[in-house]
């Protein structure tokens, strides 16, 4: 906070993770003769902008990314940043507003979204490979009156997770049918792949299609066990662990998650698993570095 503590400080270290060799104009992708424009406020010509010397637009460091047409100052961003990434659980949008001395609980809520939806993994490298665990999970909280596995009220995330590796977690709109399980199996996973579930029959049929399908019956209170034909370990208790932790840190800081808002909460979950071995500046610039072409609005813009 000291050493991003001004505007400058932090519009500087934004332009230097977007831009690392030079401003790139976000109108027509020009990197050729982009120049900073000179500070007038008569003019209307603000600190941090530039002027593209291919299409003659002007841009900042914020147009095309999650803090576009933002009135939340710059440093004020960075710090969000930095405290989402590094904190081993979430932070809450009031904690932000109090700590941030942000105007409205709205506002902050507002940055909090964009910010996930910054770390958001749109297009993942690759496929899950080697031994992957599949499994599905509720969140919501309890009925009244309904019993222990009633999930009427709750919203189903599907994950898949490579040990060793990465997780991919999705909030199915519906129930969880085995048609939604094969589709992320077949957009996530290689079929080189050694799938571990439990006894469902969602992955029946999907199943087949890998180098094998191994299953541990949690109904018989069996949680692993090892393989010696094949020599490996046969569980599900990497994308379990997964689940945990996440349930811990969504009903700890936020208590309710809407469906509507689910996928985001989702995606800062999936995003520190898999920057789990870096250090917390570390994964801060990684997170920062995926604000380019994002753009999250209350609403869609009407129509011309």
């Amino acid at each position: 906070m000291r050493r991003f503590s001004t505007e400058e400080a932090a519009r500087a270290y934004f332009e230097k993770m977007r831009w690392p060799n030079g401003p790139v104009c976000p109108h027509c992708g020009s990197a050729e003769k982009n120049y900073a424009l000179t500070p007038n406020k008569k003019a209307r010509i603000r600190e941090g902008l530039y002027k593209c010397g291919t299409c003659d637009d002007r841009f900042s460091v914020t147009v095309g990314t999650v803090m576009e047409s933002t009135h939340i100052p710059l440093h004020k961003w960075l710090i969000a940043f930095y405290m989402m990434c590094a904190s081993k659980t979430q932070i809450s949008a009031l904690q932000l507003q109090r700590q941030l001395e942000i105007g409205s609980y709205r506002t902050a809520h507002f940055l909090c979204a964009r910010i996930r939806y910054a770390l958001k993994d749109a297009s993942p490298a690759g496929l899950l490979g080697g031994e992957v665990e599949a499994d599905e999970t509720y969140i919501g909280g309890k009925a009244k009156g309904k019993g222990r596995g009633y999930t009427g009220n709750k919203i189903a995330v599907v994950s898949l997770v490579e040990r060793g590796g990465d997780v991919r977690s999705t909030v199915v709109a519906e129930r969880v049918t085995g048609k939604a399980i094969d589709t992320l199996l077949r957009r996530h996973v290689t079929e080189e792949a050694h799938l571990n579930t439990d006894e469902s029959s969602l992955y029946n049929k999907s199943g087949k299609r890998f180098a094998s399908h191994s299953r541990v019956n949690h109904s018989a209170e069996e949680y692993g066990y090892y393989d010696y034909r094949s020599g490996r370990t046969v569980t599900t208790n990497t994308v379990e662990g997964f689940f945990g932790n996440s349930k811990r840190s969504l009903d700890g800081t936020h208590h309710h998650v809407s469906r509507q808002h689910l996928h985001l909460y989702t995606a800062e979950l999936d995003f520190k698993y898999n920057t789990r071995k870096s250090s917390d500046g570390e994964r801060t610039a990684e997170g920062i570095r995926r604000i380019e072409g994002k753009r999250l609005m209350y609403r869609p813009k009407a129509s011309a």
